[in-house]
């Protein structure tokens, strides 16, 4: 007869692995559906660019030299 013993540092463990793999699952999923809606052209894509907000001029650059 063999007796399995789980410490609480395996149990964390594996729930940390289950939670982990849940929330990659749905993250990639949502990803996903939101590429496929953009293909259909259900939903609009997202045009999250930091930088078109900066308004760097080359002079600007220049004179910290």
């Amino acid at each position: 007869m063999h007796l399995l013993y789980f410490d609480p540092g395996l149990g964390a463990m594996i729930v940390q692995a289950i939670v982990a793999a849940i929330a990659g699952v749905v993250l990639f999923s949502k990803n996903l559906m939101h590429k496929i809606k953009v293909f259909f052209g259900i939903s609009k894509p997202v045009e999250d660019d930091v930088f078109d907000d900066i308004d760097v001029k080359d002079s600007d650059v220049d004179n910290t030299k």
